[in-house]
């Protein structure tokens, strides 16, 4: 994760005391202002930055692969933003693969209709993969 210092100024309380005005400032810094990037990945769109873990439907890769995603639709970098129409030509994002299938949640679909003795249970646990963004190339 890529940190950039930034400060900005703040006026907090303005009071007027006996033909004073008394004006307190501040400085802030903001640590943490990141890259991030909106990119399609496996038919979802996400927001992604550099060094985020997260979980995507099935990829055919194997853990410890890296791998590169080219449909980046949006990055903004400190407030300069560029939007592509529909995807930005020459940006990627790269990624490497953490685990290779891993099952989510079981999903039970159970179906009556009552007084007629119709009941079906049915039961779904969809496969992820999951990846970490190791950079946002724009």
């Amino acid at each position: 994760m890529k940190c950039y210092l930034r400060p900005s100024f703040r006026v907090w309380c303005v009071f007027f005391m006996r033909n004073y005005l008394i004006i307190n400032c501040f400085i802030h810094f903001n640590f943490f202002i990141t890259m991030y990037a909106i990119v399609n990945i496996a038919g979802q769109q996400m927001k992604v930055e550099e060094g985020q873990k997260l979980f995507v439907h099935r990829l055919e890769a194997t853990a410890g692969e890296s791998i590169s995603f080219d449909q980046v639709m949006m990055v903004d970098r400190d407030g300069n933003v560029q939007i592509g129409t529909p995807v930005l030509t020459g940006a990627t994002v790269k990624a490497t693969v953490l685990d290779g299938m891993v099952k989510g949640d079981k999903v039970v679909v159970f179906k009556k209709k009552r007084r007629k003795g119709y009941r079906v249970k049915n039961g779904h646990r969809q496969q992820f993969t999951r990846i970490k963004i190791e950079s946002i190339n724009a």
